[in-house]
């Protein structure tokens, strides 16, 4: 049984470069996905195909889920992995767009499909997004690194060379595959927070968007991701701003990135306090609640 069913099968497309994105261990605060999410929104995309969940996922760990519809007629729903296009007429080339959950297994026939389809919808460039916690305050600028095939498109992004060696996910593999079979490709990576990872981070899905946009030559509307990042910034500040010792923990990370030299000693609590005290601190406050100062 072939995994890839297609709905249709996309013609006409220009250039196209295929953007991949997986919720999971290449996602942390939901950055990936959340880039992917809205760059297909924002520019219509239309889903035409989805791959079969059966040989790449353990549903132990990814577990199918029951909807009622219409409150009565019970509705499995399975992880499945979607494929999206999205004509960007004003733009050098269109989208291709791969999104859902990380495969748990056959990592390498996966990977197959995917440069298979990649091949055959004659894609130029293949684009994968991650993110990984850091430590990095929230307070910076988001970094993004980045590696290709192409050393030249590192440098023209001004993205700082990923020197990471250790387990990887379905976004490496992914990248591998397409550098062994002579696809061009890309991956970008975002840091984000390691003290907030539990909520997600759309300060660090804007960055993503951007350098992606320099990458593809694809513009997106993105008034509403950056209203999002700045209501995130806010309630996290705030979040700080209500504990000396949370905000003396940011305060060591803002000067281990070069700023802010002087150095403030005595103990800190650890990473893991002062992420339970700052998710717990965000859950209590809505979206729309002002940026005050009370006790964590």
């Amino acid at each position: 049984m072939q995994p890839l069913k297609w709905e249709y099968r996309p013609d006409g497309l220009r250039a196209p470069a295929l953007i991949c994105a997986f919720k999971g261990w290449n996602d942390a605060s939901d950055a990936a996905s959340s880039a992917i999410s809205f760059v297909g929104a924002a520019l219509g995309a239309r889903r035409f195909a989805t791959i079969d969940p059966e040989e790449f996922y353990d549903f132990q760990t990814v577990r199918p889920r029951i909807k009622l519809i219409n409150g009565q007629t019970r509705k499995i729903e399975w992880p499945e992995l979607e494929l999206y296009e999205a004509r960007v007429p004003r733009a050098p080339r269109d989208l291709l767009l791969l999104t859902g959950n990380e495969p748990s297994m056959r990592w390498r026939t996966f990977t197959k499909v995917i440069v298979e389809l990649a091949e055959a919808l004659g894609a130029q460039l293949v684009v994968t997004l991650g993110a990984l916690l850091a430590d990095v305050p929230h307070t910076r600028p988001v970094s993004v690194t980045g590696l290709a095939s192409d050393a030249a498109l590192v440098s023209r992004l001004s993205l700082a060379q990923s020197s990471y060696e250790g387990p990887t996910g379905i976004v490496g593999i992914l990248h591998s595959a397409c550098s062994e079979g002579g696809l061009p490709s890309a991956s970008l990576w975002a840091a984000v927070p390691h003290y907030i990872a539990g909520t997600p981070n759309p300060k660090a899905a804007l960055a993503l968007v951007r350098k992606l946009e320099a990458l593809v030559g694809v513009a997106v509307d993105a008034s509403e991701l950056e209203n999002a990042a700045a209501d995130y910034e806010r309630q996290v500040n705030a979040a700080v701003q209500s504990d000396p010792d949370v905000q003396a923990f940011v305060e060591r990370l803002e000067q281990a990135t070069g700023v802010d030299p002087d150095d403030q000693a005595g103990p800190l609590p650890s990473g893991e306090t002062i992420a339970r005290d700052l998710q717990r601190f965000l859950r209590q406050r809505g979206p729309d609640d002002p940026p005050q100062h009370p006790s964590v």
